[in-house]
């Protein structure tokens, strides 16, 4: 078990941060929210030039490598769209992207495109999903379903599941990143707040979390990889270890920014509002545990997670 992104993966991940940056950075984001119909013309053009939307993550590992890391590029950058629903397309279906919905309340933050979406619940029941025309905050959408008859969506769940927690691991690698950055700047008592053990105690907690969820989701990507048996339960383990650890690292980078960090003008504002979909939809922490535990609470997990 080869713990590491490839080192095609991890380059094609830096040229996606180059790219995503080059194009806007944290201005698409403030675009896309004012505007949702242009999300499509202004990242796009950037995935079509990354190649992001000819990889086939389904039939090749190191495909699926490099589709982990463009999403956790696209979560660095809080790009305005859903490139992990994307990358988890069927091959099965003629559509554009696949959203893992709570069977009760479908919904996914695909407000203000024009694409076919296709859902999947746990239990591998898929539909055809379009998106209703009123939104939510941080361009979520209410779904509409028609289940597709006759059509299993078992092997969809678990890459429809990691995917997305690349993408928020993303968000959680800039939030320390410019927590770090604000403490070495910001001075009290005429020292930098990062001088302050106080301070650098709670950094460490953050970056522990952010650094535990980083190593399960390179074993979930493997997991998925080596057609484990158990990969959904690995996805699910995952999902409940990222939504938990975003709960600790935005609750540590907010405290050290102060009000500044609940202001539009920061970038943490518009990571921690973006990020709020990825930790709630199709669940939230309680949701994901419950599921967990029904699903492996009598035989447990195996390998890293146990």
């Amino acid at each position: 078990m080869i713990l590491e992104l490839g080192a095609d993966a991890q380059e094609y991940g830096r040229a996606a941060l180059r790219a995503f940056e080059a194009a806007g950075g944290d201005e698409l984001v403030r675009r896309a929210d004012a505007d949702p119909a242009s999300r499509d013309d202004l990242v796009g053009p950037v995935l079509r030039k990354l190649g992001a939307f000819d990889l086939n993550p389904r039939a090749d590992a190191d495909e699926l490598e490099a589709a982990a890391a463009l999403c956790r590029s696209a979560g660095y950058w809080t790009i305005p769209y859903p490139v992990a629903e994307c990358l988890s397309a069927p091959a099965d279906l003629d559509v554009d992207g696949l959203i893992v919905v709570d069977e009760h309340a479908p919904a996914g933050a695909v407000a203000g495109l024009s694409k076919r979406w296709a859902a999947v619940t746990l239990d591998g029941v898929r539909s055809a999903a379009v998106a209703q025309s009123q939104s939510r905050p941080a361009l979520v959408a209410d779904l509409t379903l028609t289940e597709i008859s006759g059509a299993d969506g078992a092997g969809d769940v678990a890459l429809a599941l990691v995917l997305p927690c690349w993408t928020l691991l993303g968000m959680l690698d800039r939030a320390l990143d410019l927590t770090i950055a604000h403490v070495r700047l910001r001075e009290q008592f005429g020292q930098p707040l990062a001088s302050f053990q106080g301070v650098q105690f709670q950094l460490t907690d953050a970056e522990v979390e952010r650094a535990g969820m980083d190593m399960l989701a390179k074993y979930a990507l493997w997991s998925i990889a080596t057609g484990r048996p158990e990969a959904v339960d690995d996805a699910l383990a995952l999902r409940a270890a990222a939504t938990d650890a975003a709960e600790v690292v935005f609750r540590v980078c907010h405290q050290l920014h102060g009000a500044v960090g609940f202001c539009d003008e920061t970038a943490l504002s518009w990571l921690s509002r973006y990020s709020q979909p990825l930790r709630r939809l199709p669940w939230g922490l309680s949701g994901t545990r419950d599921r967990l535990v029904r699903r492996a609470g009598r035989t447990g997990l195996k390998g890293l997670y146990a």
